[in-house]
């Protein structure tokens, strides 16, 4: 596996070798060891898995404390777009955000650290998107931003008018709005 460090250095890229031939592909999609060496000690408890259609745009989600989230992403089928926020007020990089695009093809994944507001738009007919995660969902902790946020200028690629959003993710506040559990 290779690990790329983003423009936020805590984010990571990590790209697999892909084994295929006449048959197909074999990849390991995340090896423990490996992820210790290049990125720290971590224990996922458990992992997520969506369907979505084109325009459809989960995010920027995060959990509060005490069962904030670290990520660990990737687009199974299709192609999306993925973004992180930094939301730590102390950082050097407080509201900047990362974005890359996983997709089937790439087979790329990314490392998403606990302090971080995560989210994707599909931006093919149809996307598989699974995740990892250190922490249970607790829904008295969810909390987001919302994803057109003017101070974030976030480039989703796709047309306002093609977004498709739950009704939860069409109501959340504003990174400035945010009583930030992460100073």
């Amino acid at each position: 596996m290779i690990f790329t460090k983003t423009a936020i250095p805590e984010v990571v890229i990590i790209e697999p070798k892909v084994f295929g031939d006449h048959r197909g592909y074999f990849f390991e999609s995340f090896n423990q060891k490996e992820f210790e060496e290049n990125i720290g000690k971590i224990n996922f408890v458990q992992d997520n898995e969506s369907k979505s259609s084109f325009g459809v745009l989960r995010g920027l989600h995060f959990q509060k404390p005490p069962y904030t989230q670290a990520k660990l992403v990737r687009c199974i089928k299709g192609k999306v777009l993925d973004v992180a926020v930094d939301i730590r007020k102390k950082s050097p990089t407080y509201g900047k955000h990362v974005v890359v695009e996983l997709s089937e093809e790439n087979k790329r994944q990314l490392f998403v650290p606990r302090g971080f507001a995560h989210g994707f738009v599909v931006v093919s007919d149809e996307a598989i998107f699974s995740y990892k995660v250190d922490n249970l969902y607790a829904p008295e902790c969810d909390s987001g931003i919302i994803w057109n946020d003017s101070k974030l200028n976030i480039d989703w690629n796709i047309s306002e008018s093609e977004v498709r959003l739950s009704e939860k993710d069409q109501n959340l506040p504003m990174l400035e709005e945010l009583e930030n559990p992460f100073i």
